[in-house]
């Protein structure tokens, strides 16, 4: 393994014990084996190997659900059976990832994020919203319904994780995502 490489293995695993904001540029020399001088020659700053290493983590969360789920879809699945169904595997595999999803959270608000790293950010949540249309719908065109359709899963992706996060007792299940959007469909469609 490379420098590179075992800075973002570093990083993760720093990301995991001690979070964005707490995780130093020591730590991640030290959890890499590599020296101070490595980040900047590598990635630039800390911030943009932390992101990086955030990115890389969410990736592989979301190539292992979508394994999960096209596994066990039924095909024979209305589209609002398939949407409740999919979400609530979505759900069931917070508790694994708890750590990654409070470090995305905490790192996407931190106040300070330069226009390098907001650009990486922005271009993973670009990234994130194709995914989730082609996850969730079969649309993987690049198309405007594929970007509208996964901005809205990206929307109830962060906001049914900060619910779970903060109170994972009284979080929406996929039965409760379906039924909420039924009502909202035909309070604005009607």
């Amino acid at each position: 393994m490379g420098n590179r490489e075992a800075l973002l293995t570093g990083a993760k695993q720093c990301l995991n014990e001690k979070g964005y904001a707490r995780t130093t540029v020591r730590d991640l020399a030290s959890a890499a084996d590599v020296s101070m001088a490595a980040i900047g020659y590598h990635f630039g700053s800390r911030e943009a190997l932390l992101n990086a290493a955030l990115i890389e983590a969410n990736e592989e969360w979301g190539e292992t659900l979508a394994k999960t789920l096209q596994a066990g879809t039924p095909a024979d699945a209305s589209p609002a059976e398939r949407f409740e169904l999919i979400w609530q595997r979505v759900i069931e595999s917070f508790p694994e990832h708890r750590r990654m999803w409070a470090m995305t959270f905490e790192a996407y608000s931190q106040p300070d994020l330069d226009e390098a790293v907001r650009a990486q950010l922005a271009n993973a949540l670009e990234l994130a919203r194709h995914g989730l249309a082609n996850l969730f719908q079969g649309l993987d065109d690049g198309s405007d319904a594929a970007r509208a359709a996964g901005t809205v899963h990206q929307a109830l992706l962060s906001g049914v994780m900060l619910q779970w996060l903060i109170d994972p007792d009284h979080a929406p299940s996929g039965a409760d995502l379906i039924d909420g959007l039924r009502r909202i469909a035909q309070a604005v469609l009607d």
